[in-house]
């Protein structure tokens, strides 16, 4: 089993920055990773991922240039590094392991709350 745990959300004026934290309980190394994002009355979509090695990542068109998602396999830890922020990324962030033979997002954290003032 393994528990995913978001942190570092917070509240930020637009330009500014946050880095966001997903801590997990089990080894997590073997596995490509993810960010998704849900606005207030919106769906949850897609942010970006990165693949098991941090060797490969990818971004959604609205984040790309502004987001950045790095690991630390021997922390069992990725993270999201915000700038640029405007007030649409206002969203509660989660991150996600992508299971190796379904290709799904099979486990998720609890969320980190993003508000970005305009």
């Amino acid at each position: 089993q393994v528990q995913l745990v978001e942190s570092g959300g917070g509240l930020v004026q637009a330009g500014g920055s946050l880095r966001l934290s997903c801590a997990a309980s089990g080894d997590v190394s073997r596995y490509a990773m993810g960010w998704y994002r849900a606005a207030p009355g919106k769906e949850r979509e897609f942010v970006g991922a990165i693949s098991w090695s941090g060797g490969s990542t990818y971004y959604e068109d609205s984040v790309q240039g502004r987001f950045t998602i790095s690991r630390d396999n021997a922390k069992n830890t990725m993270y999201l590094q915000m700038s640029g922020l405007k007030p649409e990324d206002t969203a509660l962030y989660y991150c996600a392991r992508r299971g190796a033979a379904t290709k799904k997002y099979d486990y998720w954290g609890q969320g980190t709350q993003v508000t970005v003032s305009s």
